[in-house]
């Protein structure tokens, strides 16, 4: 395996390592905070990051290179909001995509063209992502400081994050 390579694919596992971590924090403060709603749609979203990351170790392990556990940051614990909690989301999904294009660049750069083929599913991944973090916190800033909106979100976001994946 190309060493650019390897090492670019070693960051984006701890991209996907500190996504998760982030999401769990997002996920307990939005449980103790009574929005049970989003801690569950954010305990989903943290499981699913690190299952990105686990199928990045694997393909690296396959292909010969060498895995880099890393040491993670401490996630962001507190928000002010809903809003706040959600532009984080949205902020840490565009973060990732351009961490993912990055990758993908050098791939063609480097004529590794297996790596570009593989990453190419993180590209996908990586469009619904942003496109339901966008949904979300639209509605989000159409509610705005309404209560009762916050509660009607909390019980549907479920509903409207699956919604968003089957669109």
């Amino acid at each position: 395996m190309n060493a650019t390579i390897e090492t670019l694919l070693n960051n984006q596992i701890k991209y996907e390592a500190q996504a998760s971590m982030q999401y769990l924090a997002m996920a307990s403060w939005a449980d103790a905070t009574g929005y049970n709603g989003v801690a569950d749609f954010f305990y989903s979203q943290s499981e699913e990051e690190r299952v990105h990351m686990t199928k990045l170790v694997k393909f690296v392990n396959e292909r010969g290179g060498k895995v880099s556990i890393p040491k993670l940051e401490e996630p962001k614990a507190t928000y002010k909001g809903l809003n706040e909690l959600f532009e984080k989301f949205l902020e840490s999904e565009m973060f990732v995509t351009e961490q993912i294009n990055h990758v993908i660049y050098e791939c063609l750069q480097h004529k590794d063209y297996n790596v570009h083929n593989f990453m190419q599913w993180y590209v996908t991944e990586q469009l619904e992502e942003e496109a339901m973090a966008r949904t979300l916190l639209d509605k989000l800033n159409i509610i705005g400081n309404d209560k009762s909106g916050h509660y009607l979100f909390d019980r549907d976001i479920i509903t409207i994050a699956a919604a968003q994946d089957n669109a």
